[in-house]
């Protein structure tokens, strides 16, 4: 059984002041905060992780992400359009197919850290 663990100081009156004020100094802008924040929120729907996880290493058109992932063709389009305006994902035209893939290699970071810390945390290999 893990310790139980209290997130308050024992004496709530102690502020480390210098600790405080490095902080405040180091601190991000609301807007940026809020932009990060609206970033992050793409990222908690599993069909756009699906997605995102389908793209990690091919390009693909939306048909054949509708056959791999078994799903509706307008449900992969809605969530590519999210993954789009959101610049998660990029696309180029080839004939009349649209080819998907991730934007760049800060995406392909990101939703591999992602796997990582879960799969670390459930003490689990990649499926």
């Amino acid at each position: 059984m893990k310790d139980k663990i209290t997130d308050i100081c024992e004496v709530c009156t102690c502020i480390h002041q210098e600790v405080v004020e490095k902080v405040k100094d180091e601190s991000m802008s609301e807007e940026l905060i809020y932009d990060i924040a609206d970033f992050f929120k793409v990222f908690s729907d599993s069909t756009r992780i699906k997605i995102l996880y389908a793209l990690l290493n091919r390009e693909m058109c939306v048909g054949d992400l509708v056959e791999a992932l078994d799903m509706t063709q307008s449900a992969v389009s809605h969530q590519l359009r999210v993954l789009r305006q959101n610049d998660l994902v990029k696309f180029r035209k080839d004939g009349k197919a649209v080819i998907y893939s991730l934007d760049d290699e800060h995406v392909t970071l990101l939703l591999q850290q992602g796997m990582c810390h879960i799969v670390h945390k459930k003490g689990q290999d990649f499926q």
